[in-house]
Formats: C-alpha cells, structure tokens, sequence
C-alpha cells in the first residue's frame, strides 16, 4: 500500500514538473541563429503533452534527466537549444525544486536579468551554467546561497554587436559571491564586470579544478597561493590590465595544471625556472605581461606544451636553444619579443642563427614573428614547417626575394610580410598555394609588373594586400569569371589611374583601398552596386576625385563604418553616411555649404573629419553631445557663430580643433566637462574670452592653443596646484593678455619639467577600436607654431615637444626667474612682443634642451647672461629691440647667431655685431659646467610654409641651419595590438 501511495505521488509530482516544463517551453521563441555551436538544434522542440504517445513522459525528452527512485526532474541541459527570450522571476523553471545539474548556456535571453529565485527555488544546483546566453545587468546576491555548487559559469554574457550590456558584479564583491561556495570546483566568470580583487579565500578552495576570470576588471594582487591548489588545472586571467602578481616557484605537486593564462595583465618578475615542473602544461600564454630578466631554459622541459605566447614581453633578448625540444608545439608567438619599450633589447637584432631551433618545431600550425628585428635574408628554417598554416613576419628588416620554395607549404592559409624590405618580383609559385586565404605584402620594395590574372589561381583567396611597393599592376578585362570572391583588397600607392574594372562583380567586398593612386574624375556607379550591402571600410584619400556618378545626397553603402575621402577635389555638399559610421574624413577637398542636421543622428560617430574645405553656416548644436564622438576636426573652413555646447553627458572627446574659422563668442563652459580632452585648438578665430582657467581641471589635456584670438585681461593666479598637470604645449599668442607672466601656472606644469625619454614617436590620441585594449585607431595631433618669423607646420606633433608662446599680447613685469628655469623640458620658449621688463634670468640655463629662445621686441635690460652658451641645442636665439648691453656671449652656439638676433640694442658689443666692446667690459673666459642632461639630443620634423616661397628650399634652409631633421613618412603608423598591418595614414587598425 506504501509502494501504491509513493508511486502515485510521484506520478503526481512528475506531472507537474513535465506541465511546468511544457509551459517553459512555451515562453521562448526558436531562433537557429542566436546559438554559436554549428550543431545547435531545439531540444525543446520535441517535447510532446502527455498522451503523444512515447513522448508523454517528460523524462524521455530531449535534455531532460529525472531521478531513477523519485522521477524528479533532477537534470536539465538545453545548451545550444536555440531559445530567444526572457527568464522573469515568474517564470515555470523555477518549480523544479528538484533540479541538481542546470545548463542553458549559448542560448539568447534577450539581456534580461538573472532572477534572484535561481538562489531561493533550485538551492539543490551543483552545476549552474548561463554562459554565452546574454543576460544582463547585475548578478543577484542570493546566488550565493547555493553552497552545493561544483561548477558555476556565468561567463561570455557580452555582445558588442547586439550593444549588450555585461553582466556585472559591482554592488557586491566577488569574495560575497564565492563565500559559501565551499565544494566548487570550476569557477567561470570571465567578461563579468566587477572591478575588484580576487578574494583570498579562494586560496582554500582545495576542490578548485578551473578558474576562468578573464576580461573582468580585476585589480589587486592576484593571491600566489591559488597556484598551489592541489587539483587546479586551468587558470585564466587573461585581459585584466590592473591586476598585478608573479609567478611562484612551481614545485612537483602543480603538476596537474594544464592551462595558464596572463595575457594583457600586470604580471611582472622573473619566470622561475620552476616553472619546468608543469609537465602537463598545454598552453602557456604570458604575453602583454611585464615579466622581465631571462627565459628559464627549463621551458624546454614542457614537452606537453601546444601553445606558447611569449609576445610583447620584457625579458631579454636572448632565447633559449631548449625551446626546440618543444616538439608538440602548434602555436609560438614570439612577436614583438625584441622591439619591447625599455627592456635592454633597444637597438638588438636577431638573426636565423639565434631562431635556428624552430626548425625542430615540425607541428607547428602558427608561427608569429612579428616586429622581431629579424634581419637578413627571408628564414630558411620556415621551410622545414611544412604543417604550418600560419606564418606572420611582418614588420621586420627581411630583406632579398620572397623564396619560390614557399610553395611547398602547402597548407598554408595566412601569409603576412608587410614592413621589411622585400625585393624582387612576387614569384608566381606563390599562387600556386591553393589554400592561400590571407596575403599581406604591404610595405616592402617589391617591385615588377603583376598582372592580376594570377590571383584567379589561389581560389580561396580573401584578403589581397600589396599597398606601398613599387609594383605596377596589370589589370585585363573580363576577369569577373577568375578573379575569386574578395572580402578585403589593399592596392594602396600602386599607380593605379582608374577603377579595377573587376569590383563590378566582387558582391562580396568588406574592404576597399586605393588611396595614393592618380585615379582622376568621378566615383562610377558600379563601384557602389555590387557591394552596397557589404562594404564596410572605404578608403580613396590621396587621389583626384572631384565626385560621385549621380552624386548621391546618402552614401549607398548601408553598412559602412571606415570612411577616407580625404586629399581629394571632390565638391558640393557633404555625403550623407549611413547610420553605421564610425570614421568619416573627407579632410582636404572642395566641399561646401553647411553641415546637415543628419549628422547629429550618427549614434556610432567616433571621427569627424571636414578640414580643409570650404564649408560654412553655423555648426549644428548636437555635435559636441554625441556621446561616442572622440574626435572633431574642423579647422580651415568658414564656420561662424558660437562653439556648440560640449561634453553635457557621458562623453569620448579627446580631440577639438576648430582653428582657422571665423568662430565668435567664448570657449563654453560645458567643455570642463570633457574629462578625456588631450588636444584643443582654437586658434585663428574670433573669440573673445578670459583665459579659461577652469580647463585646468581638465587631466588629460596635453596641448591648448589659443593664438591668434581676442582674448584678454589678466591670467590671474591658479586655483590649485594641480591645473593643467599634464600641458606640453600652450599657445596664446597673438591676443591681449595683460598683467604679469601667470607663475602659478607655470608652477604647475610638471610635464614641462623634464626630459620624457618616453620611446613615442609622436603626440597622438588612441581611440579604442573594437571593444577590446588591443585595437587601436591613431590620430596624430596636427599643429602650427610659429618660430624665426615663419610658420612651422607639424602635421605630426613630435612626442618630446614642450613648449610655450606667450608672445604678442600685453604681458608686463619681469620673467619669473625661479619658476622659468624649473620647466627643463622645454624646446620652444616664446616671449617675444610684449613689455616685460629686468633681466633675462640666468637660470634659463638649466633649459638644457632648449632650441628655440625669443625675447625679442621687450624692454629687457642688462646683460646677456653668459651662461646661456651652455644650452647647446639652442638652435634659434632672438633678444632684438630690448635694453640690453654689454658683451655678447663667446663661444658655443652663440658663435653661430646672426646679427638680426641682437639688433634694437644700443649698448650690445661684440660678435657679430659690429661694434667692438671696449676691453673693461670684456667677458672673463667661459666656464662650462658638465650637464646631466647634456648628452640627451632631440631631432624635430619640420614642414615650413612661407606664403609665396618654395616650400622644399625654406625646409632645407631650416634643416640645415638650425634643427636637426629626419625624413619620415607622412603619417607613421603605432599599433596597440599585435600582428597589426601598417596602412598609408598611420590611423588604420583593422582586423585581416
């Protein structure tokens, strides 16, 4: 009678869970694409009601697993069930009390939040998984409250294309989620946002197997004692740039780890030698870390290793031989391992000789030696890798032909050799890879005709890059039947005069570049047609385009998101770009008229770029409100009326030039809100303003120019002692500003106070790219300095610049001689046409990298201190139409300054001025003192323009005379992210 009663309870118990099953089936939608797993099916789909005959049992369907004694549903695995919608709190999940095993991971729960109920109803859980099912917001605390968890994954909620909010962990603290979770033995919390350490109370978790952490914010140190853990297996933390550590000595008793990862961490010391005691180790991923010192040749112990990333590191440059014992290897990525800032390896070159070893490393699949300072003829050892399907060697100093032997790779997939010195034709055996995907030969010196038809061999082929060679291309008609379906072409700087004829059938293009080509007249429409769906970068700056066929009010492309027509003669008014665009420059051509109020719809806009044309009108209100706009060039068009209101909410804004229009008014005071503002130029308008002190508070601000404006009054004292503290250059010249030089200022400007010996090349803001740290998109700060009466123009500002001209205002009183020579950093000092009056300072002296000094048009008086001779970098020196007298310094770089730089002062004797001093005012001989900082030499690109003067004469007088020079390439490319391909204007970071 027992047995009866128990039996038709549980028939009565199963009943319901089968009816509350059904009833969660019925609140989601099916949807085959918002599941990842290409095996993906609807379990759910086939369950039935009771009475559809075998199906009637709910403990047969698909994904459900009951208990044998009771019938409970105790079991539920619907990953990868393709179900889209909501988990509320009302929800039927939540009468299967009996639940012990839950996974519901790669599914769509459109964002929704986790119900608390998951901690309250299913307290039986030992396995919880909701990764990679998209739900949102925070992590309710009663999660913890499942103290019978084994495994709890939570991981990959994040979307960036869906723009999907994380899930996050910010009210609480991880250690108040993992307390109780005292039998856990995988912990999977990658991509949660919580911005805190990792508790050390995980150092006790002696079941702990897995601990995933990855991309979640984390800071702190990270507690050694977890990489004692007796049963740990796997541990990353790959992604969190703030948390810190180091790695233990590692003895026998971690011999069950198999997974370690720190990438893009804090992690820094030594690599012990201990570490060649993780036998079982099968992927080690230390790159974008600070480690430092030698690689252990113990590393050549792992012989279970299939991956090994060692890029972007600190360690010296000098690799162990060991490596090659390696032999299970399918991933080495050494890139960047000798081109890191700071390590001891600036200026050392690495051989084939000294990478010899990877010869051994016959299973390798992908092999990574980018930014290496390889040098010498292309490695021989890679044609031992016959497995190898990757091989990236760019930007290094290979020099010769690429070898016709690569052919032999026949499984190769991915080529990249962009940024040696490759020479030579493109050999035609390199077609004959048939599973040839990605070819990247940008910038190198190949030279030679190749005609297009040899691409119709590799059939596979996606991605074509051959910018900045000096190849000349033959293209044929009809090559639309050959020519294989093309997601990314790169001809870049390839003499072409016209349109490929073939982009008329390339229905699958992402990515078109031809900038720096002689293509003349109008964009023709077949160009648009076939990838009007596709195309999402354009890039056709650097030609002779004057327009569109048909001219388009909206560009045709739906999708686009990389717009560059910039340097071209294209007129009328701007194209309208669709609602996905992140970059539009269309600097330097002939469009006019006003800005559309459509642009103030462009949600995604990062970049706005309209320099150098002929636009007018008021500036739309909206534009200094996008929350995602991170740059606004404007300068050198006919823009009137005031400066929209800035920066009002949550905003990006890191670059503001607005120089050369006819703007009025004064500087909004919303702009104190643009806490990630580095670069404002305003000069050459008409603003009349006070000095704008409250953009001191502004802490990334690193360049403020102002010149040639109305502004006026008294600078007044700073309001702290901590305004603009990170000002390299200020311009206010050419305005009225009036009373004493502002001191407390100058004060304050400590990033003027020394010498950065910072490895950048040039001042640039970085916007992020992508969603992730690595992918960056440059753009370099473009100034306008004046110095020796001409226009200096940097359409890259070097990164060592330091300067200040305060020159043609109404500033009085004597030069703030304590404070001045405190700014050593300086290059460029600019105080000339004003009344200030005393002595020049002597310590102007300890500017010891100064180059250019101007005092001109005061009323200085006194003498020239003689110890300014010893600023051996002065380049420029200009103290005319002052009181000074006395002898003019001997010796140094005073020897090499004209006449014109001492002029307007009676009392001045000596050379070069004609007038002899008489000998009781004769200098005594100079003294030089020795200078720390006197071996530090500071070479400045400049580009001269004199109105009505041959450009190139003007640089070679400048360069000659007074500043040292290097040639550079117009814009130079800094990638944050490895095996990034260089482009032509230094702001392209793009995947492929």
């Amino acid at each position: 009678m027992v047995d009866i009663l128990r039996t038709r309870t549980q028939a009565l118990g199963q009943v319901d869970e089968c009816s509350a099953l059904l009833q969660f089936k019925e609140s989601f939608a099916i949807k085959k694409s918002v599941s990842a797993d290409p095996l993906a099916y609807p379990k759910v789909s086939f369950w039935k009601r009771e009475g559809d005959g075998n199906r009637s049992n709910c403990c047969s369907w698909d994904g459900v697993e009951c208990d044998e004694d009771f019938g409970h549903v105790v079991g539920l695995d619907l990953r990868s069930s393709c179900l889209y919608g909501s988990i509320n709190s009302s929800n039927t999940l939540f009468r299967l009390v009996h639940l012990q095993r839950l996974d519901l991971s790669d599914n769509h729960f459109n964002f929704s939040q986790i119900p608390s109920r998951f901690g309250h109803d299913l307290s039986s859980l030992t396995y919880l998984n909701l990764s990679n099912s998209l739900f949102s917001g925070e992590i309710p605390s009663e999660i913890s409250k499942l103290s019978k968890l084994s495994t709890l994954d939570m991981s990959l909620n994040y979307q960036k294309a869906d723009d999907s909010f994380p899930l996050k962990l910010t009210k609480a603290n991880m250690r108040s989620l993992v307390q109780n979770l005292t039998a856990i033995k995988q912990l999977h919390l990658s991509q949660v946002e919580m911005y805190s350490s990792v508790p050390d109370i995980l150092v006790n978790a002696s079941s702990l197997t897995s601990l995933k952490l990855a991309n979640c914010g984390l800071n702190g140190e990270f507690p050694i004692g977890i990489f004692h853990l007796p049963n740990l297996e796997v541990l990353e933390v790959e992604g969190n740039s703030n948390l810190t550590g180091y790695f233990p000595n590692f003895n026998r008793s971690n011999n069950l780890l198999k997974k370690l990862n720190v990438a893009s961490t804090n992690f820094s010391g030594m690599l012990p030698a201990s570490i060649g005691n993780l036998h079982s180790l099968n992927l080690l991923d230390i790159s974008y870390c600070k480690f430092s010192h030698y690689l252990p040749s113990s590393l050549g112990n792992l012989h279970s290793l299939n991956l090994l990333d060692i890029s972007w590191c600190h360690f010296y440059p000098l690799i162990p031989s060991s490596l090659g014992n390696l032999t299970q290897l399918n991933y080495l990525d050494m890139s960047g391992f000798y081109d890191v800032p700071n390590n001891n390896s600036t200026g050392q070159l690495v051989s084939e000789y000294s990478l010899s070893w990877i010869a051994n490393l016959t299973n390798l699949y992908s092999l990574l030696l980018g930014s290496t300072k390889f040098r010498g003829k292309f490695p021989s050892f890679v044609a031992n890798l016959t497995q190898l399907s990757f091989l990236y060697l760019e930007n290094n100093k290979i020099t010769g032909q690429i070898p016709s032997w690569l052919m032999n790779l026949t499984q190769l997939t991915t080529l990249y050799l962009w940024g040696n010195n490759l020479q030579g034709a493109i050999p035609r055996s390199l077609f004959q890879l048939k599973n040839l995907k990605f070819l990247h030969l940008n910038s190198n010196s190949l030279s030679g005709q190749v005609e297009f038809d040899q691409f119709s061999q590799p059939q596979k082929l996606k991605y074509l890059r051959l910018s900045y060679n000096k190849l000349s291309l033959k293209i044929i008609t009809n090559l639309s039947a050959t020519i294989p379906q093309l997601r990314a072409l790169e001809l870049n700087s390839c003499n072409l005069t016209e349109f490929p004829e073939f982009l008329k059938y390339q229905s699958k293009l992402q990515e078109l570049q031809l900038s720096d080509n002689n293509i003349q007249g109008r964009i023709p429409k077949w160009v648009w047609n076939a990838t009007r769906e596709t195309l999402l970068i354009l890039n056709l700056s650097s030609n002779f385009l004057t327009g569109f066929d048909q001219n388009p009010i909206n560009l045709p492309w739906q999708n686009l998101y990389d717009l560059d027509l910039g340097t071209n003669m294209l007129q009328g008014s701007l194209p309208i770009p669709p609602q996905s665009i992140k970059y539009y420059m269309v600097g330097s051509n002939h469009y006019s008229g006003e800005i559309s109020p459509s642009f103030c719809n462009l949600n995604h806009l990062q970049i706005l770029d309209l320099s150098y044309n002929g636009l007018s009108g008021m500036l739309p209100q909206c534009l200094g409100n996008s929350s995602a706009l991170g740059i606004l060039m404007l300068k050198n068009n006919s823009f009137h009326g005031s400066i929209p209101h800035m920066c009002a909410d949550d905003n990006s804004l890191k670059m503001v030039d607005l120089s050369y229009n006819q703007l009025q008014g004064k500087i909004p005071r919303s702009m104190a809100n643009c806490t990630q503002l580095e670069f404002l130029n305003l000069e050459n308008n008409q603003i009349s303003d006070i000095f704008p002190s409250w953009l001191g508070a502004l802490p990334a601000l690193r360049a403020l120019i102002l010149r040639s404006n109305r502004f006026h009054g008294m600078i007044g004292k700073s309001a702290t002692n901590h305004d603009f503290p990170k000002l390299c250059i200020i311009d206010l010249s050419n305005n009225g500003f009036s009373g004493m030089l502002p001191s407390n200022y100058l004060e304050n400007w400590n990033s003027m106070k020394f010498v950065d010996k910072n490895q950048r090349s040039y001042f640039e803001v970085l916007l992020k790219s992508d969603g992730t740290s690595r992918y960056f998109y440059p753009y370099p700060y473009s100034i306008t300095i004046s110095a020796k009466g001409v226009e200096l123009k940097y359409m890259k500002t070097p990164y060592l610049l330091r300067l200040i001209d305060f020159s043609s205002n109404r500033f009085e009183g004597e030069i703030p001689a304590g404070v001045i020579g405190n700014l050593r950093g300086l290059i460029l000092l600019n105080l000339s046409n004003n009344t200030l009056t005393g002595l020049i300072p002597s310590s102007l002296r300890n500017l010891t990298a100064l180059e250019s000094l101007d005092l001109s048009r005061n009323r200085l008086s006194g003498r020239i201190p003689s110890n300014l001779a010893q600023l051996t970098f002065l380049a420029y020196f200009n103290v005319s139409d002052n009181h000074l007298w006395g002898p003019i310094p001997l010796d140094q770089q005073f020897g090499t300054f004209l006449e014109d730089s001492y002029q307007g002062n009676s009392g001045l004797c000596g050379k070069p001025l004609s007038k002899k001093c008489d000998s009781s005012i004769l200098p005594p001989p100079s003294v030089f003192e020795e200078d720390e900082d006197s071996g530090f030499q500071i070479a400045l690109d400049w580009y001269v323009v004199l109105p009505g003067v041959v450009s190139g004469l003007i640089v070679g007088v400048v360069a000659g005379n007074f500043w040292t020079s290097k040639n550079h390439e117009w814009f130079s490319e800094k990638f944050s992210r490895k095996r990034q391909p260089r482009g032509t204007r230094g702001r392209r970071g793009h995947r492929n």
